[in-house]
This record gives structure tokens, sequence and C-alpha cells, in this order.
């Protein structure tokens, strides 16, 4: 991670070019600073579901979650239960196929997401105090 002053990772084409120490340091700082955070502290599979949950578009569901996670409808329960439980995630039944659970997304999961990706940036800026 670049200190305050240094230059940043050159971009090309709206990207960074980031090496591998830079990209360990930024996620250490962006790990770092959510940890500190009074936020909840969620687990890898957690924040890969709420990223999937808010940056894709709906519907979602357990199954297609599990599908695109790699792993198991339990193992996607589970971490549901735990985001349900926060109010990042809500879960309903498809009025349309009774054998489906939705995955919605919630007002407190949305200021979650936009939170932390407002850490990542101050990260990646080197602003975080």
């Amino acid at each position: 991670m670049a200190a305050l002053g240094e230059a940043m990772p050159e971009i090309h084409g709206g990207t960074a070019e980031l090496k591998p120490v830079e990209a360990l340091s930024l996620w250490h700082d962006v790990v770092l600073q959510s940890v500190r955070n009074d936020g909840p502290d969620l687990s890898s599979r957690q924040l890969a579901i709420m990223f999937t949950v808010y940056l894709d578009a709906p519907p979602h569901t357990v199954r297609g979650l599990a599908a695109a996670l790699g792993v198991s409808k339990p193992a996607i329960t589970r971490a549901l239960d735990t985001l349900g439980s926060l109010d990042l995630l809500k879960r309903s039944r498809d009025e349309a196929d009774r054998r489906n659970v939705l995955v919605q997304r919630t007002v407190k999961g949305s200021l979650f997401i936009e939170e932390f990706a407002d850490l990542i940036i101050r990260s990646s800026r080197g602003l975080v105090a």
C-alpha cells in the first residue's frame, strides 16, 4: 500500500495494476479497518454471499447462491442464518415456486455494503486513519 504522499499503482484502462504485495496490503488494511469498526465481523463466506446478493441482479435463491459460490446449500443456509439475524439479508418463500427460498436485500445490508465499499476506497487511497 502506498503511504500518503507516495505514488499509487499505475492505472491502465480504469483498473489498477497492483503488485501482489500491494494487493495483500490493501486487503490487510480493509480487513483490519473492518475488524476495528463497530459493525459485524463477517466470515469470508458471509461476505461473498453479501457481495453476490448486492452486486448481482436479483432474484437470488439458496440453490443459486450455493451454485455460484461452489458450496453446499446447508453452508449457505448457515451463513444466511447469521446474516438474517443481523438484518443484513432476509429470506422468504418464492410464491411462484414454493420450493425456492428467495434471498433479499435489506436497508441495513445496503448500508453495510455501501460503508464497506467506502472503506475499500479509503484504504486504496491510503486515507484510513
